[in-house]
């Protein structure tokens, strides 16, 4: 049986040190689904060949973060293997019905499924993810910034990277001429083909072929940029979502009370 409780052990292990990766990837910037992916496939040794797994690697913090996943991962298998052979192997000459096999795997399935419970429950998540938070700002030194927080990503908005490729709407003309910031986008980033980034980059930057933009806004406004068109048609798109845009503006002022107007004119 002490064989058992080791194997439940490494399996409470493994979801603790999991979760702190997760938590501290977070706080280097990256989403909460791709840190939780990022965690378990670097704990499991699954490694995906991404564009993700690559900027993960380019960051010394974050390739900090995934190394020790890899050694303890490691150090898991070590322990865990030894665990269940020594679970069932010497059942045959069981004395009571604890020593039985059928038992051992009521025990181990019963173990594994309260860790379930215990993982896919809510409030437990938000209370691991305030204490490892805490502890991760107390005592270590990573770059601490909640941009999901700070951008609002939990709404309508996201940070979204976009492809120009020739005969969009966007390739061969700069910010001022395209006007983005009427729809709703901002433009955080341009990569160019040739790996130069500009970042904040001012309206006389000409977007060309190839280049990758990072882009803020809302959801529906970036699929419906990223599909556009040069011509006609591209810009009575973007004549349609800087319309859309106004919608949102006055929308979110009546929301926000008639105290946004008065401040609103002081400031003009």
């Amino acid at each position: 049986m002490a064989a058992v409780f080791t194997l439940l052990l490494v399996l409470v292990f493994s979801l603790v040190v999991i979760r702190v990766a997760t938590v501290g990837l977070t706080l280097t910037g990256l989403s909460r689904d791709l840190a939780e992916f990022q965690s378990l496939s670097a704990f499991t040794g699954s490694g995906f060949t991404t564009r993700e797994a690559e900027e993960i690697v380019n960051h010394p913090v974050r390739r900090r973060i995934i190394m020790h996943l890899m050694l303890m991962g490691n150090a898991g298998i070590v322990i865990a293997v030894p665990s269940v052979l020594l679970s069932f192997l010497n059942t045959a000459s069981a004395q009571t019905w604890s020593d039985t096999w059928w038992f051992r795997v009521e025990v181990l399935a019963a173990g594994v499924f309260v860790l379930w419970i215990v993982a896919r429950s809510r409030h437990i998540e938000q209370l691991m993810w305030r204490v490892n938070s805490w502890a991760l700002r107390r005592w270590t030194q990573v770059d601490v910034h909640d941009y999901v927080g700070l951008l609002r990503l939990a709404r309508d908005y996201t940070v979204s990277e976009l492809q120009v490729h020739e005969g969009d709407w966007l390739c061969g003309h700069t910010l001022v001429e395209l006007k983005l910031a009427s729809e709703g986008v901002l433009v955080l980033g341009i990569e160019r083909a040739n790996g130069r980034y500009i970042g904040a980059p001012r309206g006389q930057a000409c977007l060309e072929a190839n280049d990758r933009l990072i882009l803020y806004g809302r959801v529906s406004t970036l699929l419906d940029l990223d599909s556009r068109k040069a011509g006609f048609e591209g810009n009575m798109d973007h004549v349609i979502k800087v319309t859309e845009q106004l919608d949102v503006i006055e929308s979110e002022v009546k929301a926000a009370g008639p105290g946004v107007d008065e401040e609103e004119g002081k400031a003009g």
